[in-house]
């Protein structure tokens, strides 16, 4: 989810959450948001890296792949729901060939697919939530970072009251994201907590998040 929302008034827990069918009736039920904004704490660590190769690990409705690929990125964008990319798909049409055509869309299932061993540059990955834990996501996505390239993981923090109302089992902490990550192998350049404001129908909304950014060393 690019914002990190969730409907009103459904609680569910993480194996829910993974459910394809779920996700599918989810993205289905909802129009494509006519102007979706790419998540502030990639745009702000992406801001000085060099484009190359991206990976967008569950891109939602896709306004991260889109802003990479507005800026230089030639991006693969994986969501399991075939909805969410039909979304995607539509936005990136909507700024025109030149972005649309720098990102591949792939139907997969984050648990399951092995992305290319040091394919990328920067693999991000924005409130993913599979059932094995956001430690083990990353550890799967941590091989497909090429040597020198960034991590990036976004998830919400366990302060964050917003999110625990409408979903179980879905919080993380920088320390713990840290933790899983090969000590002798990467850089820690952030592991922090931060917060920011969403604007939810007439009001404003704080929300807490986790974000991890971490460097493989060469």
């Amino acid at each position: 989810m690019p914002d990190g929302s969730l409907p009103e008034l459904i609680r569910i827990t993480v194996p829910e959450q993974l459910d394809h069918a779920f996700w599918e009736a989810r993205y289905r039920a909802h129009s494509t948001t006519p102007h979706p904004q790419p998540n502030p704490h990639l745009t702000v660590e992406a801001a000085n890296l060099t484009p190359g190769r991206a990976l967008d690990a569950g891109c939602g409705e896709g306004a991260e792949a889109v802003w990479l690929a507005a800026h230089g990125w030639r991006v693969t964008a994986v969501d399991f729901a075939t909805a969410a990319l039909d979304h995607a798909r539509e936005l990136a049409d909507l700024r025109g060939p030149e972005i649309s055509g720098r990102i591949d869309w792939l139907a997969a299932d984050l648990t399951e697919w092995t992305p290319e061993e040091n394919g990328y540059v920067l693999v991000c990955s924005h409130y993913a939530h599979p059932v094995t834990g956001a430690e083990t996501l990353l550890r799967r996505l941590a091989p497909a970072v090429a040597p020198g390239g960034t991590l990036l993981i976004v998830g919400h923090h366990p302060s964050d009251a917003h999110s625990a109302t409408h979903a179980t089992g879905v919080h993380v902490s920088a320390e713990d994201l840290a933790a899983a990550l090969e000590p002798n192998r990467w850089e820690i350049t952030v592991a922090e907590t931060r917060s920011r404001t969403m604007t939810h129908g007439s009001h404003q909304i704080e929300l807490h998040d986790t974000v991890l950014v971490a460097r493989k060393q060469r």
